[in-house]
């Protein structure tokens, strides 16, 4: 996206029905030079049949003449570039409005998707998120026509604007349908970069208008309004928007040095593209505003994310939160944990917690969360309780000590160095595999990789670890019954190890820099790590299987004078007490 972000930094907002900007290469400047978009032959042929499309649905409104011709009919037309005539037409007779738009997303590369971040919104996520958007702004359950602007900043084929379009459109039935239609375009908004999206959303969009449009006398009838637009996302109207509704691309992107100075109160580290479009949405809202997303759940634990939710502590206040169960059949390819979230300028004390399968079940009501570490989102309704506990909690394993980092080698890049057997230069590898049930050990589906060879300058520094630790899994496998799973690296497990090991990058180590003010002793900490409630505070802060060393250090904890109580501890007894801790205050 070589022009993403620098059109983002214009000062006003700007809609433009001017030539798309090439897309360019997910996370870098280069641009695109295939066909655009990556426009396969495919997703063409998607393009060439809306005319027939259209036809159908303009004469089932009972319209005829030249309002059967989408080109007429319509106040935008399609891209010149990819509709030279040679591709034949395909069949979407059978297809409503939102499923154009996702024969058009699936019809492209799987390249292009990856490299774009390119997903489509399946009907029932854009309705139920449209609903909570309804719910946020407090509106009752009969259709209400729309007093604000509704924005959708990555629009692609305007399957999240259909629901609002829809409820307006009802909500408008006993009103003028020619002014209807004219005032439209001040209430809702599309913008996308892909100029071959905008036409799609600007066809379906306006299909739903159809029926109005019949109710308009012949003589008085204009062409239906477009209202999508060719566009940078980012260039939101500041505090201007009612509600922004929005799936937006992500991933890693490269930015220019001006670019961090701009966003730099919402990153660290890495920038991705979904966050900048969560943090431009909240600042984008009026005072009544709403931001309904449907996005990862990276950004609520996340270290890169950490200034995002301080910013969104600031401005505003997450209100509702679904958790999507089945995340691989929202988005194709897309296995991390997705959900729907409403954040409110105003400010709400409580955060709705839901989880999103077949139908919608309530988890819990929640304190709203605002601090930049990780926010305790319960998953679970029986996991309320510890997440509510948890939450109140002032210490972390990093305020009480204990560092986390993640183990530096990375197989694949020194799988020349690595043997079966030992050597006077050769460390022994401690694979994420050495730790499944929770004790150290030696798989041996590992051992032909089993001893690293030194031959770096760098080696003995970075690659060695030769003081007791304990271990963590950053990666568990689904199937796994505990998402942390620790063991402790001993000095005795050292000293059978010649004094030193080597420990791959799917395996935290956690060591304590406090000395003997430590409130833990590492053996306790690893007793501490297996309990059934520490699992449980763990889901609560991520929802994937993966756990970073951020996240570890990040979990809460009690007042160290409690946590120094269970060095005595073990078994049931350990259990109960930690149990106990991560319990509400009057449970």
């Amino acid at each position: 996206m070589p022009e993403l972000l620098a059109a983002a930094a214009l000062p006003e907002a700007k809609v433009s029905n001017a030539t798309a900007r090439p897309l360019g290469s997910r996370g870098s400047r280069d641009e695109v030079t295939d066909r655009p978009a990556g426009l396969t032959s495919s997703a063409a042929a998607v393009l060439a049949g809306l005319a027939a499309w259209w036809k159908s649905r303009a004469s089932a409104a009972g319209l005829d003449g030249a309002w059967l011709d989408i080109e007429q009919a319509l106040q935008a037309r399609p891209p010149a570039a990819i509709m030279d005539g040679s591709v034949e037409p395909a069949d979407l007779s059978t297809l409503g409005p939102e499923q154009v738009g996702a024969a058009y997303v699936e019809a492209l590369s799987a390249a292009t998707r990856a490299r774009h971040g390119r997903h489509y919104t399946p009907r029932e996520l854009a309705v139920h998120l449209w609903g909570m958007a309804r719910d946020s702004l407090g509106l009752p359950p009969s259709n209400r026509m729309l007093t604000g602007l509704v924005l959708d900043p990555a629009c692609g084929g305007g399957a999240l604007l259909l629901p609002a379009l829809r409820e307006h459109l009802r909500a408008a039935f006993d009103v003028d349908p020619a002014l209807t239609l004219a005032g439209l375009p001040n209430l809702l908004r599309g913008v996308d970069a892909d100029e071959a999206a905008v036409w799609v959303a600007n066809v379906v969009l306006a299909a739903e208008m159809l029926p109005t449009l019949a109710r308009v006398p012949a003589s008085v009838r204009k062409p239906l309004p477009a209202l999508a637009h060719v566009g940078d996302g980012l260039d939101m109207p500041a505090g201007a928007v009612r509600v922004v509704v929005m799936n937006p691309p992500y991933g890693r992107v490269r930015l220019s040095p001006a670019e961090r100075e701009r966003y730099a109160h919402v990153l660290y580290g890495h920038a991705n593209l979904y966050g900048l479009f969560m943090a431009r949405a909240i600042d984008a809202l009026d005072g009544e505003g709403v931001l309904a997303a449907l996005v990862p759940t990276s950004f609520t634990s996340g270290r890169y994310f950490s200034k995002l939710r301080d910013h969104i502590s600031q401005e505003a206040a997450m209100s509702a939160v679904a958790f999507v169960e089945d995340r691989s059949g929202v988005f194709t390819s897309v296995l991390q944990e997705t959900c729907l979230a409403t954040f409110e300028r105003r400010k709400r004390r409580k955060t709705r917690i839901s989880s999103l399968g077949s139908s919608e079940t309530t988890i819990a009501s929640v304190k709203t969360q605002r601090t930049e570490q990780p926010w305790v989102l319960p998953r679970r309704s029986d996991d309320a309780p510890i997440a509510a506990a948890a939450s109140a909690m002032e210490e972390s394993l990093g305020s009480l000590g204990w560092r986390a980092s993640t183990g530096p080698l990375v197989w694949n890049r020194r799988s020349s160095d690595l043997y079966p057997s030992g050597g006077p230069n050769r460390s022994h590898v401690i694979w994420a595999a050495d730790l499944d049930g929770g004790v150290l050990h030696r798989d041996p589906a590992r051992d032909a990789m089993r001893f690293l060879a030194l031959t770096a300058a760098s080696d003995l520094k970075v690659m060695v670890l030769d003081s007791p630790a304990v271990l963590v899994q950053r990666t568990t496998a689904p199937e796994q019954s505990r998402r942390l799973v620790a063991a402790h690296l001993s000095q005795a497990d050292l000293d059978a190890r010649d004094g030193r090991v080597t420990v791959e990058n799917h395996v935290n180590v956690l060591r304590c820099s406090a000395g003997a003010d430590s409130v833990l002793t590492p053996d306790a900490m690893t007793r501490l790590l297996a309990t059934k409630t520490m699992d449980k505070v763990v889901r609560c802060i991520s929802g994937s299987v993966a756990l970073s060393a951020y996240e570890l250090e990040s979990i809460p904890m009690p007042h160290r004078e409690i946590v120094r109580k269970w060095n005595d501890l073990e078994g049931d007894a350990l259990e109960a007490a930690v149990a106990a801790a991560y319990r509400p205050t009057g449970a």
